[in-house]
């Protein structure tokens, strides 16, 4: 389907992706297909040695610029990029808050020094980063965070907690929205985004264990945790544009390998019901042939996000139209589709380990419509910000 919105003056660099994963997607990488997900650690040692494969054939940061270790591709070689791999079925990446996050927001509000010392290190998968935006108080409600930092001695001087930071115990960093200015009666206005080294005496990472036993997310407490002056993000106070910006990007354009990996999921799951002769029941076929309809949704909004991103006359409202939609209905169909799974599976489902991917797809899911923005969030975004309707 990438085809479909990038004409031939794109192949050579598409049989470049193609090629590069046939040749280097083999032995235990290729073992570990598919393997791992933002919600899912599975196999973490192996997934690391696949990103530094992919640094090593310089795959990270394609649109970064140059001086920082990318190869400052443009937008449509990031998304093909993307595609191939999700087609490819290549092992899950592990820095995606390094990656994907934190680096393009250091590249807008950064300094020159803090590019200079963080960037590489991410393209290099030399450190890992975790997001320390969530707080048991404030989680959609970001302008509610208590995490309090206090400038004394030439330090930030850093005291709260912090909770569902992704792969955080395993971070070497985290980026921390804190509230530095407390008497402002306008509370997203007293905010700084702090850069904080996690292996100190005052920050302690506890992992929290998911529905399916992964440990994907963890839960910070910092006691008098330290960072210097020159380890803020955008200027002090101005943590909340930044934060916007960064959420930008989480929240954005990156559905279709998601979509990808779900249509493996549907074609995998329609063979599941050949087998076990679910297709027999009218009930559970027509189910399916729903699913399958689903998928076609999926691409077809998918294709009108990345045609709205390459247009610049859409570029900007890209992200608050078509992709809040295409995330709010990627999150309510998965959730559907892994209760058709257990469905077919029946009692295989949850006593056999052939159907231990259905189970972990039904599991897993059910945290789709709170991570990356609650579904409740994401209607708001529509009514209020695309259908112009009233808060």
């Amino acid at each position: 389907m990438i085809d479909v919105i990038f004409g031939p003056e794109y192949a050579e660099f598409r049989d470049e992706v193609r090629t590069w994963l046939d040749e280097h997607l083999v032995g235990e990488f290729a073992d570990h297909r598919g393997v791992g997900s933002p919600t899912d650690d599975t196999a973490w040692d192996v997934r690391i040695a696949w990103e530094k494969e992919l640094s090593a054939g310089r795959w990270l940061g394609l649109t970064w610029p140059q001086e920082y270790g990318g190869r400052g591709a443009g937008l449509a070689e990031e998304i093909i990029f993307e595609y191939e791999y999700a087609r490819a079925a290549a092992p899950a990446r592990v820095n995606v808050q390094g990656l994907e996050l934190l680096g393009p927001t250091l590249l807008a509000y950064g300094t020159e020094e803090q590019k200079q010392r963080f960037l590489p290190k991410i393209l290099a998968v030399e450190e890992m980063w975790g997001q320390g935006f969530s707080e048991p108080g404030a989680g959609s409600d970001l302008a509610a965070v208590r995490t309090k930092a206090e400038f004394d001695g030439g330090e930030w001087h850093i005291n709260g907690q912090k909770v569902w930071t992704t792969f955080g115990h395993n971070a070497n960093w985290l980026y921390v929205l804190c509230r530095t200015d407390p008497d402002l009666s306008l509370r997203h206005r007293g905010l700084t985004l702090l850069l904080v080294p996690v292996d100190q005496p005052g920050v302690e990472i506890r992992p929290i264990a998911n529905i399916a036993g992964s440990t994907e997310f963890s839960e910070c407490f910092f006691n008098d945790a330290r960072t210097t002056e020159d380890m803020v993000v955008g200027g002090v106070g101005n943590g909340w544009r930044v934060v916007m910006s960064t959420l930008s990007l989480e929240r954005g354009s990156a559905l279709m390998p998601m979509q990808l990996a779900i249509e493996r999921e549907v074609e995998e799951l329609v063979a599941a019901a050949r087998r076990s002769g679910a297709l027999d029941d009218r009930r559970l076929r027509q189910r399916l042939v729903d699913a399958v309809i689903g998928v076609h949704i999926m691409r077809s909004t998918n294709l009108r996000v990345v045609s709205d991103l390459l247009d610049p006359r859409t570029a900007g409202s890209a992200t608050t139209a078509a992709a809040t939609a295409c995330k709010l209905f990627a999150s309510t169909y998965h959730q559907r589709l892994g209760e058709l799974a257990l469905e077919i599976h029946g009692t295989e489902a949850v006593f056999g380990d052939d159907a231990q991917t259905a189970r972990k797809l039904f599991l897993l899911s059910r945290a789709e419509t709170i991570y990356g923005g609650t579904s409740e969030i994401q209607r708001n975004i529509i009514s209020e910000r695309v259908l112009g309707l009233p808060r």
